[in-house]
């Protein structure tokens, strides 16, 4: 297969590298924006920002074309992956259109609002910038150093297009990398934006040492408001018990690589947002899709308590210990009650 990776993060790198890993029978290329990130892997076949200390393979390509040329990139692909934040994604969707490969994304989260009162996830954004596009996503528990290190990991490639599923499966499934394919798009996508928003509410818990019972009770009642808010947008229960859901959820709320984790941590520990954010070097994607979460999961009349608290926190409207008080003071309902 002919892979063109967009975007060359940590997550991108990782699994362009992955893809392209001696042995692989597929012909990779890892896309960047800026010219001399390009040069420097060229040249070092290293990412010394986003995965230092990793050797990416020698049959890796790289590529530094202008985003306006990105359809002459792509021209003969047999699948592109869009690995950018998700401030990017329309953007390069729009680029895209009328690509006849299959298209994924690896971004997590819902999109700022733009037209709406709230921001839309990113299978809504494709269907409004590029309706006719094949195009799914690939998530999961995953931390980028450790697929590019080849460590055992567990992948959902999700799209309601075949192809986009059998694509990324034939891409990216290998003795070190499985994938999965699925369906539920809207869970899959669910479960990638929200359990970065608890990531950061369980690092709150361990920074204040409020011990392993709080952090059980945490990541439990945040897995009730993440399928609350999928089933409202139309995604099956049953995912959210998944890799995508209960896996990723756990992840990155206990992973020390986790940033959003880490997020929490910091503020438990008096930093202010500016100060966590800044000493990750890396974007931790709960800070910014917090807010898109509450908004959306508010136009659906939706209860999120933890993920409220958290916006409150990082808008300095509470305490690290203001929020625990407040979640705890909640009144006593049915553990399975629709609303809780």
């Amino acid at each position: 297969m002919k892979i063109i990776v967009l975007g060359a993060g940590a997550w991108g790198t990782a699994l362009a590298a992955s893809a392209a890993a001696p042995g692989r029978p597929h012909r990779v290329t890892l896309w960047a924006r800026r010219a001399d990130q390009v040069r420097a892997m060229q040249q070092g076949q290293h990412n010394q920002r986003y995965l230092p200390g990793v050797t990416l393979p020698p049959h890796l390509a790289f590529s530094g074309v202008n985003a306006a040329d990105l359809p002459t990139l792509v021209t003969d692909a047999d699948l592109v992956v869009v690995a950018t934040p998700m401030a990017a994604l329309r953007a390069l969707l729009t680029a895209l259109h009328g690509c006849r490969a299959p298209v994924a994304w690896l971004c997590k989260g819902f999109e700022a609002p733009v037209s709406k009162p709230f921001g839309l996830l990113a299978h809504e954004i494709q269907g409004s910038v590029a309706p006719e596009m094949l195009a799914g996503v690939l998530s999961g528990p995953s931390f980028a150093l450790e697929v590019a290190r080849g460590q055992p990991t567990a992948l959902v490639a999700a799209s309601v297009h075949e192809p986009v599923r059998q694509a990324l499966v034939a891409a990216f499934h290998s003795p070190t990398l499985r994938v999965y394919a699925n369906e539920d798009i809207v869970g899959v996508e669910v479960g990638g934006a929200v359990k970065n928003v608890l990531a950061i509410a369980t690092g709150l818990c361990d920074g204040l040492s409020l011990g392993l019972n709080a952090r059980a009770a945490l990541i439990t009642r945040g897995l009730a408001e993440m399928t609350r808010l999928g089933v409202a947008l139309g995604a099956r229960a049953e995912t959210f018990m998944g890799l995508s859901g209960l896996g990723d959820l756990v992840l990155t709320a206990t992973g020390d690589l986790s940033r959003n984790r880490q997020v929490g941590l910091a503020l438990a520990q008096g930093q202010t947002l500016q100060q966590a954010t800044s000493s990750l070097g890396h974007v931790a994607e709960g800070v910014y899709s917090a807010r898109t979460v509450v908004q959306r999961a508010a136009h659906l009349g939706v209860d999120m308590p933890i993920a409220q608290a958290v916006v409150d926190l990082l808008d300095g409207n509470m305490t690290p210990r203001q929020a625990v008080a407040r979640l705890m003071g909640r009144e006593p309902t049915a553990e399975l009650a629709a609303a809780d």
